[in-house]
């Protein structure tokens, strides 16, 4: 059978690979504070004993996340905060180690544990955050969290933690398949005293629709090549095949 069978074949499973990308960038067009993951195709030298290779596999990989800033809009809800510029909020993640989101729509359980949308802890200053019965939350621009206590008035404002902000080097980061950013060395970062917060606001996707759509399309057309070049690589070989029997 032909080698180049498998050069064709290799196209289109790193086509349905990309197409995969593409397709979880598109289905988290409106996830808070999602940032969109690239898709990236290399080919790979196929190496016989010595000498050149004589063919390229193609090869996609997904080599890091768009950390641009998505677009921020108000709610007026004093549990969202949206970051400002660099930075990411620190949250526990359900392993127990530190994992880090731009996702900033917040909510206190019934014990009065600050969590994200999907249940995870938000980390202070010495751990997951808890808050008092209050009847008025306000977070400052650094992160802060003031409370004014249930029956009291809104000068008994008091500080009770502070949000764990931090800025990464985003090439020490890796992302996960839950969509939170880990230090691949695995190490907490230190709070970052610079990241500021809006509060009442929230960050939307950074994901752009058309190009996303675009490239789905273009990856689609790709594949469908791939699969021709699969067929017309099966005919050529029957064709073979039916020589070899004449002679």
């Amino acid at each position: 059978m032909d080698k180049a069978l498998y050069i064709a074949m290799t196209g289109a499973k790193h086509n349905m690979i990309a197409q995969t990308s593409h397709a979880n960038n598109m289905a988290n067009i409106n996830t808070t504070g999602f940032r969109a993951d690239y898709a990236v195709a290399r080919s790979m030298g196929v190496y016989y004993g010595d000498g050149q290779p004589t063919r390229a596999y193609a090869m996609t990989e997904s080599p890091a996340s768009d950390f641009t800033p998505g677009p921020v809009q108000q709610t007026g809800r004093e549990l969202d905060v949206a970051i400002n510029g660099d930075g990411f909020l620190a949250v526990q993640s359900p392993t127990g180690a530190e994992a880090y989101t731009r996702a900033g729509n917040l909510n206190l359980d019934a014990n009065g544990i600050l969590r994200t949308a999907e249940g995870l802890p938000v980390m202070g200053n010495n751990g997951p955050i808890a808050l008092p019965p209050a009847t008025q939350i306000s977070i400052g621009e650094d992160g802060t969290i003031s409370v004014q206590g249930q029956g009291e008035g809104p000068e008994t404002l008091v500080e009770i933690d502070r949000l764990k902000l931090v800025k990464p080097d985003y090439g020490s980061l890796e992302k996960s398949a839950d969509g939170l950013f880990r230090q691949l060395d695995g190490v907490d970062l230190v709070a970052d005293a610079d990241v500021r917060v809006t509060s009442g606001a929230l960050e939307g996707s950074n994901v752009n629709a058309v190009d996303a759509f675009t490239d789905i399309l273009s990856l689609s057309r790709q594949y469908e090549m791939q699969v021709k070049l699969m067929k017309t690589f099966e005919q050529n070989s029957e064709s073979s095949a039916r020589l070899l029997q004449m002679s």
